[in-house]
């Protein structure tokens, strides 16, 4: 129970009224799925406590959406939605009890259309599984997060995913157009159309995008394509130091006249990190740094000049090697190294904090060097990574294995939150701030903002029983 909000528990009679409605095969009580389905990639060690769903829903359909929620809303009963559970920030942690709501059965692609170069797609869509399709049809779906083979189109939504491409592209919510979403009472409505361009109304569609889940949820999208690039490559270049590699990102776009799909990041541990992991040699495992640079062109000749001139122009800033990766296998080997760092990390290390932080690209080495000090001072492993081409870097630091972890976790996070907002940074660029970050919001917002946030939730869902205790704490 919040001191602000009440909520009831899924008693019997609950359970009978959700089996009612969207059918017996579509609820669950199970403990062992129950537990399963009540976090998402956050270690257990980042939180003091534990929470559990008292039940779980699987809609199949918007029509279920509604019928879950109009229970719920009737009831008092939290719902937390959930996609495939690879969020970065307890998003999907039922702080409350109640629903665990997952989208795993509303999976299907339902249109690609190529007059208007959209697709429309159910909140379970595998991302990559949209990328695909419209590859099939020589049309680029943008949103690239890491975690695209697993994630689901509507949690990356909700979390306004960025990814890999975001330099060019921009994030999940710029390849948005339209969404269905069921309210909090159970209505439901569209927000947005296939036209690019709508002032009719407020923006709602993109309100949605980063929402968190705790405005309305959304179950169907509407999502911008484009023609696919013709060619790419990707070139993997090796630094000495960190320092070297991130002073040659602005010089990239500055000197080389393109601007990249990507320029992602990784520091000497994570290298070494994945190598052990995959126990296989990585490219560039020796370096300090390296950085990967993904190029897309539509002419070959275009884009074999544009490579070349990046290549040299990194040898000029330092790099030490670059690799050109422009076949199907050595492409995937490169982004192998870069998507594995936090699976490895996670396999090594049972006590750290993954961090989302983004700066103006120009601060990227006062960060690095911050994290160093940081770490340096109590004696702590760091791993540094992320999208060094639009300032979100996530900077990992491992923790000892000792009972005042989150002790000495709070003083490192407040000591980097603190030297973030004097470098013009935030909380989080991509991953959100769920029940991990909410803690931290009144460092990087004040008082009148916070309160606005609040006002907003509390318009679309007054009694708080979407993903309660997410976002912003209540009881401030």
């Amino acid at each position: 129970m919040s001191a602000l909000f009440s909520y009831n528990k899924v008693d019997i009679k609950i359970l009978s009224m959700l089996r009612s409605a969207i059918g017996d095969r579509n609820v669950s009580s199970d403990e062992e799925k129950l537990i399963s389905y009540s976090h998402d990639e956050v270690p257990s060690s980042a939180y003091e406590g534990e929470y559990r769903a008292e039940a779980l829903v699987f809609p199949e359909c918007s029509a279920h959406v509604s019928e879950i929620m109009k229970i719920a809303s009737a009831n008092r009963i939290p719902v937390t939605p959930r996609g495939a559970g690879t969020g970065l920030s307890g998003g999907a942690l039922p702080a409350f009890g109640g629903l665990v709501m997952s989208f795993e059965k509303m999976n299907k692609i339902i249109e690609l259309d190529e007059k208007n170069l959209t697709v429309t797609v159910e909140p379970g869509v595998v991302t990559s599984e949209i990328s695909k399709l419209a590859a099939r049809h020589d049309l680029l779906y943008a949103g690239d997060p890491c975690s695209g083979d697993a994630s689901f189109i509507g949690g990356n939504i909700a979390e306004n995913a960025g990814g890999n491409k975001v330099i060019k592209y921009g994030a999940t919510g710029a390849q948005v157009l339209a969404l269905e979403v069921v309210m909090a009472d159970g209505t439901a409505t569209w927000f947005g159309g296939k036209r690019r361009k709508d002032v009719t109304g407020l923006d709602f569609t993109h309100l949605m995008a980063g929402s968190e889940g705790v405005l309305a949820i959304i179950t169907k999208a509407v999502l911008k394509l484009l023609p696919l690039p013709r060619h790419s490559v990707d070139l993997l270049a090796a630094f000495p130091d960190p320092e070297t590699a991130i002073a040659f990102v602005p010089q990239i776009i500055k000197k080389g006249g393109i601007v990249p799909a990507s320029i992602e990041f990784m520091d000497k541990k994570a290298l070494e990190l994945v190598e052990r992991y995959l126990n296989n040699p990585v490219p560039a495992s020796d370096a300090g740094a390296a950085l990967i640079i993904q190029l897309e062109e539509n002419d070959q000749d275009v884009l074999e000049r544009v490579y070349e001139r990046i290549g040299a122009l990194s040898k000029e800033n330092g790099a030490s090697e670059v690799y050109v990766a422009d076949t199907r296998s050595t492409k995937e080997r490169i982004w192998q190294t870069r998507k594995a760092i936090p699976e490895a990390t996670a396999f090594f290390y049972s006590r750290y904090t993954k961090e989302d932080l983004a700066v103006p690209i120009d601060k990227v080495p006062d960060l690095l060097e911050k994290i160093k000090k940081v770490c340096l001072d109590r004696d702590l492993e760091w791993v540094a990574y992320g999208h060094a081409g639009d300032g979100n870097m996530h900077c990992t630091v491992i923790g000892p294995d000792t009972e005042d972890w989150h002790e000495v976790l709070r003083k490192v996070q407040e000591e980097i939150y603190s030297a973030v907002i004097k470098m013009g940074g935030t909380l989080s660029g991509e991953h959100g701030i769920g029940f991990k970050r909410k803690g931290f919001m009144k460092l990087f917002l004040d008082k009148n903002h916070l309160e606005l946030i609040k006002r907003v939730k509390l318009a679309f869902d007054p009694d708080n029983i979407l993903n309660p205790g997410k976002l912003v704490e209540w009881n401030e």
